[in-house]
């Protein structure tokens, strides 16, 4: 965990630095029910899941990449499967908050649950 925190400051910084500058966006949408305060955190992890699985897909290309270069070094080519694996979980993960969210979302009908768009019937 240490290695990862130390090889990923930088972006963790980044990511800290933009959430605290968005912070007076949030402020002025404060919730006043419960359901708005619902809808409004499942408006911010939805609005997450495309940057966050942006950056798993890029840790599994990345490991991916190691992977492939490293075939004669057995310590590179593990790292290499362990970036892949650790992207794939992720992904994983993402992809199953992003559908149980959007199936509360529709059961409890929080938000706009438009959906696809359909053609109108004549």
């Amino acid at each position: 965990m240490k290695y990862f925190l130390y090889k990923f400051r930088g972006l963790i910084l980044a990511v800290i630095v933009s959430l605290a500058g968005s912070a007076p966006l949030f402020a002025s949408a404060a919730p006043s029910t419960f359901s708005d305060f619902v809808l409004l955190i499942i408006d911010l992890i939805k609005t997450a899941i495309p940057l966050i699985s942006s950056l798993a897909v890029l840790v599994f290309i990345w490991g991916l990449v190691k992977f492939i270069a490293a075939a004669g070094d057995a310590k590179s080519h593990a790292n290499g499967r362990q970036l892949m694996v650790w992207g794939s979980i992720a992904l994983f993960v993402l992809v199953s908050i992003w559908g149980i969210l959007s199936f509360l979302s529709q059961q409890f009908d929080f938000g706009n649950n438009a959906g696809i768009p359909l053609l109108p019937e004549n």
